[in-house]
């Protein structure tokens, strides 16, 4: 069967393609014109001419919509229909009292008559533009002869009742004008428009409640719902969505709100009802709906049902309950969709079940999120007495009995999701369900403790039981298995943050803190061995090196010792894991737990910056550290630049705090290392510059004591760096080595200039001034009598200077 499209479809496809013919005429004919003149031209056809591209290079397609003569008709009489109209509502509104009864009753008639019938003439003849923009014209008169109508004659009644009945008829009025030969198209979709009016305006006429309201929307919905799906035309079909989506969604708030404002049980049936029949009706609605349709018809009408069953159990329960009631109405909502065939409706209505589980969560994990977070504002008073209860240890002021319902919900969303995720095909949701579903237990666990304000000691070895149980499930988790990464990433994320909190928790008291923190650090060393070959194993074993650094402080602090004077001390968790790095080797997690280490080094730097002394022992023994660390081989680069560093920082500041202020104090013991460890590198490999081994430590102590020497009164200073220059560029000569030899060379220089300084100045205020310029003179005339030989001097230096390394 061949599809034949309704006469208006049919004619925009015919403007259309005339519209492309048109526009290919005019190409070809440009094409012929140039084709004319290249052939009545015959000199242009040398080289110059054919490199001239011709007009024929690609042309912007014509849209689908490019206005054409027809296109321009339509406009045009659309511009005409909104003229006329707004003619009309001005003559109605302002000139409708200068006449009389008939005059205005005979006006009205005969153009109403006059722009309704016209347009059945003109589609005969085939002006189905200039008809439609006539019958929208004559539509928009019977409003306002209805108008009229209530103005003129009937002035008493009601106006919400006189729009119920005027909207009413006139929807009837246009939907038979819809029928008449030649199918008009705008009075069907403007017909249904005017009905969504009656029902909504007699509910208004007669004064009903809001959730009559709501009825009426969801029948005018209803009615909406059915024109869609029967009618065949596509403007109709079109509007009668549009105008279901605004009477549904209308007729679901209405009763939403009315259910969320009941009082009670009884008041709160009534709008549960048309929540519960609003359900129903979409869900049912899925059976002639597209297949596309059906999910979403399915979570819709899934929320709704929990609306309104949630709504009725609200209100028996106290307020604090509220959620929880609206999360049991989900709940049993999956367990009504499980019990069916999975269908594309039945996706949604356990897509709306996963919406009310989603939503109680985001009420409930702040909760949890407080008691995790509620010991880090107070580790400043540390060891200041243990309190009675949790609730004063968390130090939140929050009204805790609005929480009283937050575990029991973390609990049922939990239980939905073991029950979803057990019958979920393998997919990510899966996955991710099933990993989160041992996450809300130990949130509803701990939530559940401070709820019910349990003692301090009890909350303490509770919230140490979580992170032990999560510790336990992340090492259960089989590797291979659906999900195991996720579940053990989940159960390890869980356990860090349990260990801060019960950590941050623990240091109200002594006692307390020692034994959470000892058993903290053994619960996640031990994770770290039943994790041997897995990613995640760093993880738990940076972890028990926090907590071995943790330990550490805490043994500073029982000690009575000041920050600088335990700096020490908490370089004994960084010893370890130098030791633990070499047992480790070639093992990803060895990289870990030395920068963990690391970090525990620099907490040990930081204590000890108000003790210069203590500050420069910190300092050695975080460079012997990395020395040793600098054994192997494949941490011989790193570790042995930070120890040489390290060294030269501890040098330094031992030297500062005893009060030495000779900068070769400073530099030397940097100078002495760098050359030693040039002279090696050089045995090593011959072809090294004498730049890069001996360059950097030469001027790390000559160009300092240079500039000290330079504004040095005294004459032992600059004897003793000349002594040093001269020696360093004598063993450059000897050894033809550049860098010593330049380096030394240039202090000499700079060093005697400082010497003769003073005596030349003297001798220049003593001569006469002509002297200089003409000794300057001389100084030039040899300088050019000897150029060439000088300049050959010069090429002899650069080279021997070349020569050397």
């Amino acid at each position: 069967m061949e599809h034949l499209p309704p006469p208006a479809e049919e004619l925009a496809l015919i403007d259309r393609e005339l519209a492309h013919l048109d526009a290919r005429r005019a190409q070809l004919l440009q094409r012929r014109t140039w084709l004319v003149e290249a052939l009545r031209t015959p000199a242009r056809s040398g080289p110059r001419a054919a490199a001239a591209p011709p007009p024929w290079g690609p042309r912007p397609p014509v849209p689908p919509a490019a206005p054409s003569g027809h296109g321009a008709q339509n406009v045009l009489l659309a511009l005409g229909g909104l003229l006329l109209a707004v003619a009309a509502i001005a003559f109605t509104l302002f000139s409708w009292g200068t006449l009389g009864i008939g005059g205005r009753s005979a006006v009205l008639a005969a153009v109403t008559a006059a722009a309704l019938g016209v347009p059945v003439a003109l589609r005969h003849r085939g002006l189905r533009a200039t008809a439609e923009a006539l019958g929208g014209f004559g539509l928009v008169l019977t409003v306002l002869d209805a108008y009229a109508l209530r103005v003129a004659a009937l002035p008493e009644p009601d106006g919400a009742a006189f729009a119920a009945v005027a909207s009413a008829v006139l929807a009837v009025l246009w939907a038979l004008y819809g029928r008449v030969p030649g199918r008009p198209v705008l009075p069907a979709p403007a017909a249904l428009v005017a009905a969504q009016l009656p029902l909504v305006l007699g509910c208004w006429a007669v004064g009903a409640p809001p959730l009559a309201f709501g009825w009426a929307l969801l029948l005018t919905a209803a009615a909406d719902a059915g024109v869609a799906l029967r009618s065949g035309r596509a403007g109709v079909r079109v509007t009668a969505l549009v105008c279901l989506g605004f009477t549904g969604s209308g007729a679901l708030l209405v009763a939403l709100v009315d259910s969320l404002t009941a009082d009670g049980p009884a008041a709160a049936l009534a709008p549960g009802a048309l929540l519960a029949f609003a359900g129903s009706a979409v869900l049912l609605a899925v059976r002639w709906s597209p297949a596309s349709l059906a999910t979403p018809c399915g979570l819709v009408g899934g929320l709704a049902g929990v609306a309104g069953a949630g709504g009725v159990l609200r209100t028996a329960l106290p307020a604090e309950w509220t959620v929880l009631a609206y999360l049991l109405a989900g709940a049993a909502l999956l367990t009504v969709a499980r019990t069916g065939p999975v269908r594309p409706a039945g996706r949604g209505v356990v897509a709306a079940s996963a919406v009310v589980a989603a939503g109680a969560l985001l009420w409930a994990v702040p909760w949890a999120a407080m008691v995790l977070a509620g010991p880090l504002p107070g580790v400043t008073p540390v060891w200041a007495g243990a309190p009675e209860g949790l609730r004063d240890a968390l130090g939140v002021p929050v009204p805790w009995s609005w929480a009283v319902a937050a575990p029991v919900v973390l609990a049922v969303v939990a239980a939905l999701g073991a029950a979803a995720g057990a019958r979920a095909p393998r997919t990510w949701w899966r996955t991710a369900v099933r990993s989160a579903v041992p996450a809300l237990v130990w949130g509803a666990s701990l939530l559940a403790a401070a709820v019910a304000d349990v003692p301090y000691a009890l909350g303490v070895v509770l919230e140490t039981v979580l992170v032990a149980g999560a510790l336990e499930l992340a090492a259960r988790s089989v590797p291979g298995r659906d999900g195991s990464t996720a579940a053990l990433r989940v159960a390890l994320g869980c356990a860090s943050a349990g260990a801060v909190s019960v950590v941050a928790l623990s240091l109200a008291s002594e006692v307390a803190t020692y034994a959470v923190v000892a058993v903290l650090t053994a619960l996640f060393a031990a994770t770290a061995i039943r994790l041997a070959g897995r990613p995640e194993r760093s993880v738990a074993a940076c972890a028990a090196v926090l907590g071995g650094t943790a330990l550490t402080g805490a043994a500073v602090g029982s000690l009575g010792l000041s920050a600088a004077h335990g700096a020490p001390l908490l370089l004994v968790v960084p010893a370890v894991t130098v030791w633990l790095g070499g047992a480790l080797r070639g093992r990803p997690v060895a990289v870990w737990v030395e920068l963990t280490g690391v970090l525990g080094a620099l907490v040990a730097v930081g204590l000890a910056v108000t003790d210069p002394a203590w500050l420069a022992l910190v300092l050695g023994l975080s460079g012997v550290l990395a020395a040793a660390t600098a054994v192997r081989p494949e941490r011989r680069k790193v570790a042995g630049a930070a120890a040489l560093v390290l060294c030269v920082l501890a040098t330094w500041v031992r030297l500062a705090a005893s009060g030495a202020t000779a900068p070769e104090a400073y530099t030397l013991p940097v100078t002495v290392p760098a050359l030693v460890v040039g002279v090696l590198r050089r045995r090593r490999a011959a072809g090294v510059s004498s730049w890069t081994a001996y360059g950097p430590g030469l001027a790390v102590t000559l160009a300092p004591s240079l500039l000290v020497a330079w504004g040095d009164p005294g004459w032992v200073r600059p004897l003793l760096l000349g002594l040093a220059a001269l020696v360093v560029t004598l063993a450059g000569a000897r050894a033809r080595l550049r860098a010593p030899l330049l380096l030394g060379g240039g202090v000499l220089a700079l060093l005697g200039l400082h010497e003769l300084a003073p005596y030349v100045v003297q001798v220049v205020g003593v001569l006469p001034r002509w002297l200089v310029p003409a000794a300057a003179g001389v100084l030039l005339l040899a300088v050019g009598a000897t150029y060439e030989k000088r300049l050959r001097d010069a090429r002899r230096l650069r080279e021997a200077l070349g020569r050397m390394r």
